[in-house]
């Protein structure tokens, strides 16, 4: 099996780091391997200083294989947004400020996005003229739960590009790591705009 993901997991982890946006050991990160199965981060383990024994492997369902890691809690989110869209080829799970403050100062179901030229690093939009909607959904500690509501959100419509967890973080993923990054780093930018509004006093 090709040692691709892992170096791409590893890879991200520094980057991700170095941007501040996983402090501690927060956050998880994991790349599909074939059609049934992803790498994955352990649990408890800092993003910026991982290794190759840091990661696992886990089936769609979440099951660990052949490994005696323990995987993050939130494993299966990720497993659920593989079987969700068999084009979603990574998944980066984050815990910046902004993503964590912006989340729990926006009401309802969504974070609607609009005027800004970074929109555009998104797949498939091409203007800034367009809103955006980026999915928001209320923290729990229970994953299951909270992979039922996004597969119940899902099957309304499909989300793009990533969602937020109240209080919590940012999911973003990709068709492979690369256009996971991309996405990461575009709707970071993103956040730290609207923050940056906000604190000026601009009514968006």
């Amino acid at each position: 099996m090709s040692n691709a993901p892992v170096q791409n997991i590893l890879e991200a982890g520094r980057w991700i780091d170095a941007q501040g946006w996983c402090p501690a050991t927060g956050g998880n990160f994991s790349e599909r391997v074939g059609s049934n199965e992803a790498r994955i981060t352990a649990s408890g383990r800092h993003k910026g200083r991982l290794e190759a024994a840091d990661l696992l492997r886990v089936d769609l369902d979440g099951r660990v294989l052949g490994s005696d890691l323990t995987p993050s809690a939130e494993t299966l989110l990720h497993c659920c947004l593989y079987r969700l869209d068999a084009q979603i080829g990574a998944v980066l799970h984050t815990h910046s400020v902004n993503s964590t403050v912006l989340s729990r100062l926006t009401a309802g179901d969504s974070l609607q996005i609009e005027g800004f030229e970074m929109q555009k690093a998104l797949r498939g939009n091409h203007t800034h003229d367009e809103a955006i909607d980026i999915a928001l959904f209320d923290n729990t500690q229970d994953m299951q739960a909270l992979a039922a509501e996004v597969q119940a959100r899902w099957s309304q419509a499909p989300l793009s590009w990533g969602l937020l967890v109240r209080g919590h973080g940012l999911y973003a993923w990709g068709r492979d790591m690369s256009e996971a990054r991309r996405h990461l780093e575009a709707l970071e930018f993103l956040f730290a705009c609207i923050m940056d509004m906000k604190r000026l006093g601009a009514r968006i």
